[in-house]
């Protein structure tokens, strides 16, 4: 684990995705928390790393499916919340 994810919050759009798709949201919350940064340019993973370490924002993504659906899991800087959602609802 290589940061607290707080509390745990889940938009309406990417709760629906992940019943009708039967994705745990905790294997992809674990993923997210242990740094399998999902499907993110290099760019962007090695500011995670960097933003683990000096405590910014964390943001991962995951597709669910071959129709490009993905998910975002998105942690704050200060660890308090951590949300899944779709892109769209950003």
């Amino acid at each position: 684990m290589k940061f607290p994810l707080g509390q745990v919050v889940t938009t309406p759009g990417a709760l629906r995705l992940l019943e009708e798709k039967r994705v745990s949201p905790e294997l992809l919350l674990k993923r997210h928390q242990n740094g399998d940064w999902g499907t993110i340019p290099k760019e962007d993973r090695t500011e995670n790393e960097i933003s683990v370490k000096q405590g910014f924002r964390v943001m991962s993504s995951y597709p669910i499916d071959d129709v490009d659906e993905r998910i975002w899991i998105i942690t704050e800087a200060d660890r308090s919340v951590t949300t899944i959602l779709k892109p769209e609802e950003y």
